[in-house]
């Protein structure tokens, strides 16, 4: 592994100081049950593909762009559907198609108006990102996730769905789009870093048919089934960005993933109330929504039992091991939406269980840290793709 700090302050964040910040992002989320896929519903089968809406597109990169709905899997493990977007590069594609990007967006809420692909008009820095890749000569796919404009709720960090939307889109972009190279890999920030992780850890064995060669996962949200025991009343509002407005969908996705979890029960009535609201409320509006409620005042009693921490694991904890082809995860020293420590502790621990990763600090935010590391992104997909 490379363990670096290329253009980052090179400080050593103190233990105490990293645990404080690692507790703000102390709500967990619960396992989902498994059930029998339909094979009739076979993952990334198309079942519709329409003009993408003006909304979704990403600007003068792209030649061509689509909106797709496709099979996928649920979070109790059911077949169902997600939409997705299909981004094609200007020019014509090299022999063998255009190598593929799967992007993995960031936060924008659980309800069907903050689906990308429907319309939610997405953030400058998802345009300017995906415009870079497109830039390059990469085919960029793009999923919504389950339940983010199609049947059902958005179980909002539920790492096995996630991350097999990831990688059916890749099957259902190529379904359709006879320019599009098997060769792919899985670019995500924030909630999309998450979700590469997952598709990473599997995209091998789940896709065989595919040329899975590695991941680039940034602010990525992990370890949190270790913080799950910090919430309860009272717990401290540290004024980290949007935390309770993310907690508020965490649960969302509990009660989405597991109704056999009796989470309302240690929820206060304000904080039920502001779950019920997150079904529909995208993130930004959310979070002006929440003003200055704390998660303490979400709940009414403490969530340190085992029922609680087994479910967090299942249902979000990201893998450590079996990862077979080369990762990088990069975060920014100033992240105020996903502490630093969250990604760093992830880092060591896939490299002290050798596994292929590439680990750099950045000196940025949440937002800019992104930004800062795309050169390195760059090289390092080049790398995988044989043209660095």
């Amino acid at each position: 592994m490379k363990f670096e700090f290329g253009r980052a302050v090179g400080h050593r964040l103190g233990l105490r100081a990293g645990a404080a910040v690692l507790a703000v992002l102390a709500l967990a989320v619960p396992a989902a049950g498994q059930a029998a896929a339909d094979p009739v519903n076979e993952p990334g089968t198309v079942v519709a593909d329409k003009a993408l809406p003006v909304a979704a597109e990403v600007g003068a990169a792209a030649s061509g762009s689509r909106q797709l709905t496709y099979w996928t899997e649920g979070p109790t493990g059911a077949p169902a559907l997600s939409t997705g977007a299909v981004y094609l590069p200007k020019g014509t594609a090299p022999a063998g198609g255009w190598p593929v990007v799967s992007w993995a967006h960031g936060t924008t809420g659980v309800g069907d108006d903050c689906a990308p692909a429907l319309g939610f008009d997405v953030t400058a820095l998802t345009r300017d990102y995906v415009s870079a890749w497109l830039a390059q000569g990469y085919a960029v796919v793009a999923t919504d996730y389950v339940g983010l404009g199609t049947e059902g709720t958005h179980a909002y960090l539920h790492g096995r769905s996630e991350g097999r939307s990831v990688i059916d889109m890749v099957r259902a972009a190529r379904e359709v789009t006879p320019e599009l190279s098997p060769s792919w890999v899985v670019v995500g920030h924030s909630q999309g870093g998450h979700a590469a992780m997952f598709a990473a850890h599997e995209a091998t064995r789940y896709a065989p048919e595919l040329d899975y060669r590695g991941a680039v996962a940034t602010g990525t949200p992990a370890n949190l089934e270790l913080l799950f025991p910090l919430g309860g009343p009272g717990f401290p509002n540290l004024g980290l960005n949007g935390l309770t407005a993310f907690a508020a969908y965490v649960v969302n996705g509990m009660e989405t993933a597991r109704p056999d979890l009796p989470i309302g029960d240690y929820l206060s009535p304000a904080g039920r109330e502001l779950v019920k609201t997150a079904e529909t409320m995208c993130f930004v509006p959310l979070q002006k929504h929440a003003g200055t409620f704390g998660v303490g005042e979400m709940l009414s009693k403490p969530l340190d039992n085992e029922m609680f921490r087994s479910a967090m694991r299942d249902y979000l904890a990201v893998p450590t091991t079996g990862y077979d082809r080369p990762v990088f995860i990069g975060h920014g020293l100033r992240d105020q939406t996903v502490p630093y420590p969250l990604g760093a502790k992830l880092a060591a621990d896939l490299q002290l269980a050798g596994q292929p990763v590439t680990f750099r600090s950045y000196t940025g935010t949440h937002g800019m840290s992104v930004f800062e590391a795309l050169p390195d992104l760059t090289a390092f997909v080049r790398s995988l793709f044989g043209t660095a």
